[in-house]
């Protein structure tokens, strides 16, 4: 039977969990930079 390569498996784990950490970092920054431009958008001159 052949044996298992754990360093593998271990590899694997670990960029999976850093592919998904990143993807919830862009995620966030995405959400920030789509709030600070809406902030941009709004008039700041109400005194018409």
């Amino acid at each position: 039977m052949a044996k298992t390569n754990y360093n593998y498996e271990k590899r694997a784990r670990e960029l999976e969990k850093q592919r998904k950490k990143e993807e919830k970092l862009k995620k966030k920054q995405a959400k920030n930079n789509s709030e600070t431009e809406e902030d941009k958008q709004i008039p700041l001159d109400t005194s018409i």
